[in-house]
Formats: C-alpha cells, sequence, structure tokens
C-alpha cells in the first residue's frame, strides 16, 4: 500500500483537504507503479476510472487512462527482457502548499520501490528512485479537491523511472577546449567474461591504481537519493555525483584555479562553480579527463565488462556528445549489472532494463 506523511495545513486549506490531497498523491503514484509490475496491469488499468473518479479531474483521468496503457506496456516489454517487477511500494513526502482561489499547488516528492521477481541471494531485491513532483489540484463541483496536473520538478538528463513516459534531456556541447572525436564506444552484445576473473580482476585493479573500489561503492549506495551536504547540486547532477564517489574512493584532485576551469587536464572542486572544473560535472570532460588526460580509466569493449564501481556513460542520440554518467553498484550473480545515478535519483537499476528502454544510445564503460 502506499504511504503518505502528514503535513502541517498551509493558509486556506484544513488539515482534512491536506491529508486528501496528500492521499490522492499516494493512490496516483502507486497505481503508476504497480502498472508496471508483472501483476499489474490490464485489471487495474481498467478499473482505474471506478476506483479514481472521486480523486483526479475528468481530464487528468482521461490522460492518464492512455499513460496507464503505455506503462502496462512497458511493464511488459521489460517482463521479456530481465523478468520485469513483481511488485511496487511508493511513498509520499508532502512540502510546499499553495493555495489560489479554486487552484492548489502541492509540492511532493515520491519515493518508490519496485521489486525483482526470483531475486538470486545476494543480489538487490529492487530498483528505487526518489522524484520531486509539483501537482496540481482543483475544486471540483461537491467542493473537494481533484488532481489536475503533475510535473516532475527536475531535469531528467539520465534515464527517469519507469513510471515516467519522457526520454532523457540532451545535455548541451561543452564549450572547454576542443578535443577531437570521442573514441568508438562499448558494444552491447553479450560479452564472453568480465576481462578476467570478477574478485581477481577487482583486486588487481586496487593494487595496481591504489583506490579503494569498495568506498566508491558505499558513497554511492548512502548518498544516492540524500545529496552529501558538503558538495553542491547542479541542475544536471549525475556527473557531480560521480565525481564526488571517485573522490571517495581515492581518486586525488589537480591543482586548478578559475583561469584553468575549463582545461580537460585538470579535475578538481572549488568553492563556487567558477573555482571548480568543467570535469568535474560535465560528463563529457570528465571523460577526457577520465580516459585521455589522467588514463584513470580504461575504456571496456562491451558494457557487460562492467564490474562494482565502473562508470558508464550514455550519448542519447549519437550525436557526439555525452550526456549522462553511472556507477556500478553492483554486479549480480547471473551477470547482470546495476547502475547509479542522479538527475534522476535512481538506485541499483538493471543494465538491461536501460539498454531496452534506450537501443540507439551510444554507450562508453569505463575500468575506473
Amino acid at each position: 500500500m502506499p504511504a503518505a506523511h502528514a503535513a502541517p495545513a498551509p493558509v486556506g486549506l484544513s488539515s482534512d483537504e491536506t491529508a486528501q490531497m496528500v492521499d490522492t498523491a499516494a493512490f496516483y503514484f502507486q497505481k503508476r507503479a504497480q502498472a508496471v509490475t508483472v501483476p499489474g496491469t490490464q485489471a487495474q488499468t481498467s478499473t482505474l476510472a471506478a476506483s479514481g473518479d472521486d480523486r483526479i479531474s475528468k481530464r487528468r483521468l482521461w490522460e492518464l487512462r492512455k499513460e496507464m496503457l503505455a506503462l502496462q506496456q512497458q511493464g511488459e516489454q521489460l517482463q521479456g527482457v530481465n523478468g520485469g517487477y513483481s511488485n511496487a511500494e511508493v511513498e509520499v513526502t508532502p512540502g510546499e502548499m499553495v493555495v489560489n482561489g479554486e487552484t492548489a499547488t502541492v509540492e511532493v516528492t515520491e519515493d518508490a520501490r519496485l521489486y525483482y521477481p526470483n531475486v538470486p541471494e545476494g543480489d538487490p531485491e529492487y530498483e528505487e528512485y526518489s522524484l520531486p513532483h509539483t501537482l496540481t489540484f482543483t475544486k471540483g463541483t461537491d467542493g473537494g479537491w481533484l488532481l489536475d496536473e503533475d510535473k516532475v520538478q527536475t531535469d531528467l538528463t539520465g534515464p527517469g523511472p519507469v513510471t515516467q513516459l519522457t526520454d532523457p534531456t540532451e545535455v548541451a556541447a561543452s564549450d572547454s577546449d576542443p578535443e577531437g572525436q570521442l573514441d568508438v564506444g562499448s558494444g552491447t552484445a553479450p560479452a564472453t567474461g568480465t576481462d578476467g576473473d570478477k574478485d581477481t580482476a577487482i583486486a588487481t585493479r586496487a593494487v595496481n591504481a591504489g583506490y579503494n573500489y569498495g568506498k566508491m561503492i558505499s558513497y554511492a549506495n548512502k548518498y544516492w537519493k540524500n545529496d552529501n551536504d558538503d558538495y553542491r547540486v547542479y541542475g544536471s547532477d549525475c556527473t557531480n555525483f560521480i565525481s564526488q564517489a571517485m573522490l571517495a574512493g581515492g581518486w586525488k584532485t589537480t591543482a586548478g584555479s578559475f583561469s584553468s576551469r575549463k582545461d580537460n587536464k585538470k579535475w578538481f572542486y572549488g568553492t563556487f562553480a567558477t573555482t571548480t572544473s568543467y570535469t568535474w560535472a560535465g560528463a563529457e570532460n570528465w571523460y577526457w579527463f577520465a580516459v585521455k588526460h589522467s588514463k584513470r580509466t580504461k575504456s571496456l569493449n562491451s558494457v557487460w565488462k562492467l564490474l562494482a564501481s565502473d562508470v558508464l556513460q550514455a550519448d542519447w542520440k549519437r550525436d557526439g556528445v555525452i550526456d549522462h554518467t553511472m556507477i556500478v553498484t553492483k554486479r549480480g550473480s547471473d551477470g547482470e549489472i546495476y547502475l547509479t545515478y542522479h538527475t534522476p535519483s535512481k538506485h541499483n537499476v538493471k543494465l538491461s532494463t536501460i539498454l531496452a528502454k534506450y537501443p540507439n544510445a551510444a554507450w562508453y564503460a569505463h575500468r575506473t
């Protein structure tokens, strides 16, 4: 069942009205999440009107019916790819509420877990995400509040939750010093190995590089949702997050300043954005620093050779501009790879799910 946290009633709303709005939000998000699960779908989609007429406006309900069918199809596709999802749990945390006559605007955060079926021992049991929304409610004819509009508050430069039907936002090309064309991307066909035994590969690279890969993974697991207050948050925050994880695992920053922040040979974080290198938070800038200049990462010819703490980057439109950066937080016992990232905040997402959703993207896999 969805969970809804209490919120104080703002001016113009009674505590009962506030609770009703939060409960409606929880109902709405739970329906969307459940639609993508294996047992989800047709029955819930067909009964939506009967259970939701008194909570959702007719306009939004008409749109939601179409979206639910698309979510159902997406869930069925993923079921064929990797088993999909077996169940969903959603919690809603309310934020600011503003009333303007017959309209109320409510800020909420949707936290969801989508459970995997038949999980091998030791592998992640679920994918989870945290997503801020702005919900608009309008007064119904009976005086009650009806959910009328839902807008996600953040730019989704990375793969959004499967409950969203939007593609990732592309980032602008970097205005740092030109580096030429990117290397050939990583293949997506099944790999025959991981460049050696998994445990041996991890131990060998730890000795050779002097990094603590466990700390990189622990950092990602700790801060995938709750930002580390020691760092600023960017509108496109994925690479900022990965740089933090690399630093936690032993990567050393270089010297740098305002005048050198566009230099892809530099990698440093400063008190201000103007004293932070482009390579710290820019996806493509990070690529050039990691692979070409510092050689702290090695390009892999297949995404399926990724190990825990390795990094995967994506160019959604194959236009030669890297848009997004993710870290591997787990390599499963069956070879599945689990990715974690920011913008949006997602944890332990299956690589096979992302590849199925974005088959035309170009991929850049890094051995860290």
